[in-house]
């Protein structure tokens, strides 16, 4: 059976690729530290399936790391272990330099040992794919899209952060010769999404009767992925991709903050409606900027098309309405999330 090696699959977009990985026969070894973002919930169907091996540990333990590699024998390593939130890196860069930079660092410097070790077509086979975002290459004016070779621009300490990963992957690669392989995804949203990023937090005080907040005039860009497609992308290029590449995986949906809050506030007028019968869209409300917020964001994903054949399989109409169902059919894991530190205030509002 083959058995990969998942940093960071307890959290969103790591916790989707587990099941569905496991789904598909594959044995996985799952590395989360559990921070806020990190939720068992989200896998609480693989309880007692022997395919998935939780352990709970932080990336940055180069002997638990070592440890697993050695005893479980992976044939790729996919690193989704970050800290992920832009606000939270305004108040507390310091936790996204020790994750996504020093621990991506012990990482490498593990899996490069235990690769070494590797022989014959296990060593050849091997991969380690680093998960990264759109958001290290700054932002776009009106035109435009980003594509693998656009320079790195980061405008926020945790696109810093995640920049200085992808070039210590980079860097492992051509100086150790590590098979690896990065890619560069969009905003994501779907199931499991913790409440702080966009979409599950409007939805949640949407419900709520809250207030909604849109960051300045809400039309910064962002091309939204649905989370299913991202973890279909990852799997092409790890089958597929070609070693020391990097690839853009996008959704072709380009929408405006604006836009997309008011396309939540109509599904769940249509599913939810409020008791005074108001829109919910009247909930709306105009805070100020997050400070430093890029404009606009676009993916030119041609270059994984081309080579792999991917392309995404939702557009955003059904991708959010899913995402919407979701979120009220499963408000039992959102209580339970919002059962920690976190109540959906804002953070990340003043420097």
């Amino acid at each position: 059976m083959t058995t990969w090696l998942v940093t960071g699959g307890a959290g969103f977009i790591g916790g989707n690729f587990v099941l569905e990985a496991i789904a598909d026969g594959i044995r996985v070894v799952n590395l989360d530290v559990l921070t806020y973002a990190g939720n068992l919930d989200t896998l609480a169907s693989l309880q007692g399936n022997p395919a998935h091996v939780f352990v709970e540990g932080d990336i940055g333990d180069r002997d638990l790391v070592a440890r697993l590699l050695a005893e479980h024998r992976p044939d790729a390593v996919i690193n989704f272990a970050a800290e992920s939130h832009v606000d939270r890196s305004i108040d507390g860069p310091g936790a996204f330099v020790q994750t996504n930079v020093v621990g991506t660092l012990v990482l490498l410097e593990a899996v490069r040992d235990y690769w070494k070790s590797l022989e014959g077509g296990a060593r050849d086979a091997f991969r380690f794919l680093h998960v990264s975002t759109d958001e290290v290459y700054g932002s776009l004016g009106d035109s435009g899209k980003f594509v693998e070779t656009t320079p790195y621009a980061p405008n926020s300490p945790y696109s810093a952060s995640k920049a200085a990963s992808d070039h210590l992957v980079r860097a492992f690669h051509h100086t150790y010769g590590l098979p690896v392989l990065t890619t560069n995804c969009s905003n994501n949203y779907g199931p499991y999404q913790f409440p702080e990023k966009l979409i599950p937090l409007v939805i949640a005080k949407a419900i709520a009767g809250e207030p909604l907040p849109i960051y300045g005039d809400g039309m910064n860009v962002r091309d939204w992925l649905y989370v299913g497609d991202h973890c279909s992308a990852i799997r092409a290029v790890l089958a597929g991709g070609r070693v020391g590449e990097t690839y853009n995986v996008g959704g072709n949906a380009e929408r405006p903050n604006i836009e997309v809050v008011n396309v939540i506030c109509a599904l769940l007028d249509e599913r939810r409606p409020r008791e005074d019968g108001q829109p919910r869209s009247s909930q709306i409300t105009y805070v100020k900027d997050r400070p430093g917020h890029d404009r606009r964001y676009a993916i030119d994903a041609s270059k994984l098309e081309s080579e792999l054949g991917w392309t995404p399989a939702h557009s955003f109409e059904q991708g959010i309405a899913d995402t919407v169902d979701w979120y009220l059919d499963n408000q039992p894991w959102v209580q339970r999330v919002l059962d920690g530190s976190y109540r959906l205030e804002r953070i990340g509002a003043t420097v």
